[in-house]
């Protein structure tokens, strides 16, 4: 499922986000954002899946113009996770989850035998099958994310969009989250694009790193390509003192001062 952006121009009134913007993303792989705030990382999302419209250019998948396609037809190809999804009051698990079936449904839109099997595998994937029938309000953050992404995997898209996914949580959850991710991009195919922050972590679990500032595309390449001290001072404007992480041997910002 070939997935690419030609000379996209995104803005808002007279003011460009991203700017002649070419760009594809790499099948199977994990592709990850990074960049200073307002570079255009979640414009970018946003426009790749029709929540925002172009100015000009185009968003190919599978050699259409999404902006032309069908809206249920594309949201069984991509799914994605906002920055900050909206509070569902009262919901159980398996209830939000259910909504990942949207797109399959007709006429009055009952859950077919099809949709709970999906629906039951998404939570087995993402390891939340014993809150199935708990009210999301009452997870912890790591947990309700995991509800999150079980919902965009009942979606069943070969294609998932996350931004910053690890916002709001700690440690240990951050990395659960990511780790799980990678799974699903190993076990299961699925082709991942997330915005992220933190850099050792886009390092660390990423295939496939843009790096944007100010609308444009700095760099994109590897994680030894991107994360380096040259790219790292034009798009942050600092000074960085880059190792080899000795877990996974890739490359990490150790420390960094203000050019």
């Amino acid at each position: 499922m070939r997935l690419y952006t030609d000379h996209l121009n995104v803005g808002y009134g007279e003011q460009l986000i991203l700017k002649d913007l070419s760009v594809t993303i790499p099948d199977h792989k994990i592709t990850t954002i990074i960049g200073p705030n307002g570079c255009g990382k979640s414009t970018l999302l946003k426009t790749m899946t029709r929540i925002i419209p172009k100015q000009s250019g185009n968003v190919i998948l599978d050699g259409g113009d999404i902006s032309k396609g069908n809206t249920k037809e594309l949201a069984r190809k991509m799914a994605i996770l906002p920055q900050t999804p909206d509070s569902m009051t009262g919901l159980t698990v398996g209830e939000l989850v259910s909504y990942g079936r949207f797109p399959y449904q007709k006429g009055f839109g009952r859950l077919t035998k099809k949709d709970y099997e999906v629906i039951d595998w998404a939570l087995e994937v993402t390891g939340i099958s014993e809150f199935k029938y708990r009210t999301v309000d009452a997870l912890s953050g790591g947990q309700r994310q995991r509800v999150w992404i079980a919902m965009a995997l009942a979606q069943d898209t070969e294609i998932i969009f996350l931004d910053e996914p690890t916002t709001y949580l700690d440690m240990a959850h951050q990395l659960e989250i990511l780790e799980l991710l990678k799974k699903l991009n190993e076990e299961e195919g699925r082709t991942i694009i997330m915005v992220l922050h933190d850099l050792n972590q886009a390092a660390r679990f990423a295939d496939y790193i843009i790096a944007l500032k100010d609308g444009e595309i700095v760099k994109a390449g590897t994680s030894l390509q991107v994360i380096t001290q040259d790219v790292l001072k034009k798009v942050f404007q600092i000074n960085a003192v880059i190792a080899n992480d000795p877990i996974t041997h890739k490359p990490m910002c150790l420390t960094y001062n203000l050019l």
